[in-house]
């Protein structure tokens, strides 16, 4: 069940192709959730920045990124989509909440502890301040609700304590966000299946929304499935890969039967893997033709783009002067 009426944020970091999992995990409740709400989707390019990364390919990751979210649906007739740099009231807000926030709870973030003990030759402020920075993207915007995966629930949770001092020291203003939790589909590595997919593991582990047909059969035939045994005790590369045809295909009794073989032990993956690859390719197709006429019209995406910062900073700027005038600062 959708909410209606709610201020949405999520948004996302250009730092490479998406793939299905991602998709099926966050961008589809997104078009979903455009429906009914006031949507603000960005590309958050300000965060990618904080872990090494190329100049040079950066202009495309960001395009890239864009052309993704509108192919899969995301309408900018109903959703305010923009890139985070072409709006400077995040960073100046940020700045603001910076000088609130505990540093107590900064330092204990999991995800910049981790990241810390992956960079420990580039550990740099913007690791640190992440959070804050995060903040300050949803708070301007005062949404309701934040769409964001388990990894970033930690995040909003500090949002929320962050519009608390806020409010506390200078006048209730902020909302505190909630973490949107929508029944997701949570799409596993094609063949370490314990672990999400995710491209940092190699481009086997996972299904890019822009593989071609023939890329897809491959990986699906390599896909791992399981190691003997009754079907609640196996190792859950075949379940995973059942749950992923049963969440893309619309043919029932075809579900019914493969699920049905699964538990009594007797799935044939000689003949479920094409099935299986094949509704990928189906459910792919309309997205990849819809990617290929955008990216034949870069300026179109642009426009989109600078349509969605103005329509941003619109709302941006009036939570910037309204929070500067409670701190005193015009």
């Amino acid at each position: 069940m959708f909410p209606k009426n709610k201020v949405i944020f999520s948004a996302a970091q250009p730092t490479g192709e998406l793939h299905l999992g991602n998709y099926l995990g966050a961008l589809k409740n997104w078009v979903h959730l455009q429906r009914d709400n006031q949507c603000f989707y960005a590309i958050v390019d300000y965060h990618a920045i904080t872990i090494p990364y190329d100049p040079k390919d950066f202009p495309k990751k960001v395009m890239d990124l864009a052309l993704d979210y509108l192919a899969l649906g995301i309408d900018p007739e109903k959703s305010v989509v923009f890139i985070q740099s072409h709006v400077p009231e995040h960073t100046e807000l940020a700045w603001i909440l910076n000088t609130i926030t505990p540093l107590g709870e900064l330092e204990r973030m999991t995800q910049f502890k981790d990241k810390a003990e992956q960079q420990r030759g580039s550990i740099n402020a913007g690791l640190l301040n992440y959070p804050v920075l995060m903040a300050a993207d949803i708070l301007l915007y005062q949404p309701d609700l934040v769409p964001v995966g388990e990894d970033q629930t930690q995040h909003v949770e500090l949002t929320r304590v962050i519009a608390r001092k806020f409010n506390s020291a200078f006048g209730e203003y902020f909302k505190e966000p909630k973490v949107y939790e929508a029944t997701i589909a949570r799409v596993m590595s094609l063949l370490e299946p314990a672990k999400k997919m995710s491209k940092s593991l190699g481009p086997n582990h996972c299904l890019a929304l822009n593989d071609p047909p023939e890329v897809i059969r491959k990986k699906i035939a390599k896909a791992v499935t399981d190691e003997g045994g009754l079907a609640e005790n196996r190792v859950s590369g075949g379940k995973n890969l059942l749950e992923l045809f049963k969440v893309l295909s619309d043919d029932k009794a075809t579900k019914d039967a493969f699920e049905e073989q699964y538990k009594a032990g007797e799935l044939k993956y000689a003949e479920f893997k094409p099935a299986l690859a094949e509704t990928i390719i189906k459910v792919l197709e309309p997205i990849q033709a819809r990617r290929a006429e955008l990216a034949a019209k870069p300026q179109e995406v642009t426009r989109i783009l600078l349509g969605g910062r103005d329509k941003a900073r619109l709302i941006a700027q009036k939570t910037l002067q309204d929070v500067k005038e409670r701190m005193g600062l015009v």
